[in-house]
């Protein structure tokens, strides 16, 4: 069994130690350190290599997005899932920006912390329910308008990438588009080759970025 290993960062420690236990619980998940500011979380994550880091939004001495930015910008980073208290946060749409892999927020139920850390893990992304829209509207809204481009994508794997922008699971664009997940699974993989895109978070980005996905559309 791979083992997934995660750093807290949170200056609370209150919340950094309720993290790490019910992190214990999951044979899968194992938690390898703790920071209680942004730029003690930009050393240990580079130190630790951590697979995903949960970091808070709201840090002292270095604040969440700017250590998000910085460990991004390593070669071969963690996955980092951003954690906030308000899902009116306007530092959400910047951070989706930055190249995160998710957001929560802190009230949400253990089960959705573990979705969005396996999730990370394999590089999807995954945003909680309660700030899905205001995340993705702030991100449209940062970014300016464009013709889409000529990505060289079939017209199902361009279907595809537009699903995947939605934030549907390969399971629910399978029911959508009436096809197998195995065949999703086969679009995503070529679709991601085409565009020299690493994973689905980046895919995510890369159809907003470039118009392929519009403010506005069905």
């Amino acid at each position: 069994m791979n083992v997934i290993g995660i750093l807290i960062a949170d200056d609370q420690a209150m919340i950094r130690a309720g993290l790490r236990l019910v992190i214990g619980t999951q044979p899968d998940l194992a938690v390898l350190g703790e920071a209680s500011d942004g730029q003690r979380a930009v050393e240990l994550a580079r130190s630790l290599r951590p697979d995903v880091v949960l970091l808070d939004i709201a840090m002292p001495r270095l604040d969440g997005l700017e250590a998000a930015r910085r460990i991004l910008s390593a070669p071969e980073p963690p996955r980092v899932i951003m954690l906030t208290t308000y899902d009116t946060d306007e530092n959400l749409g910047h951070a989706l920006h930055a190249g995160v892999s998710g957001f929560l927020l802190k009230v949400s139920p253990p089960e959705h912390l573990f979705a969005a850390i396996r999730s990370a893990a394999r590089g999807e992304l995954l945003l909680d329910p309660a700030v899905t829209g205001r995340v993705v509207d702030a991100y449209r809204r940062a970014q300016p308008a464009a013709p889409p481009p000529e990505t060289g994508l079939t017209p199902r794997e361009e279907q595809v990438l537009r699903l995947v922008a939605r934030g549907l699971s390969n399971g629910e664009i399978a029911g959508t588009l009436s096809i197998s997940e195995a065949t999703v699974s086969t679009h995503m993989n070529r679709l991601l080759a085409k565009l020299g895109l690493r994973d689905r978070a980046q895919a995510v980005r890369y159809a907003y970025e470039s118009g392929v996905v519009r403010p506005g559309d069905p």
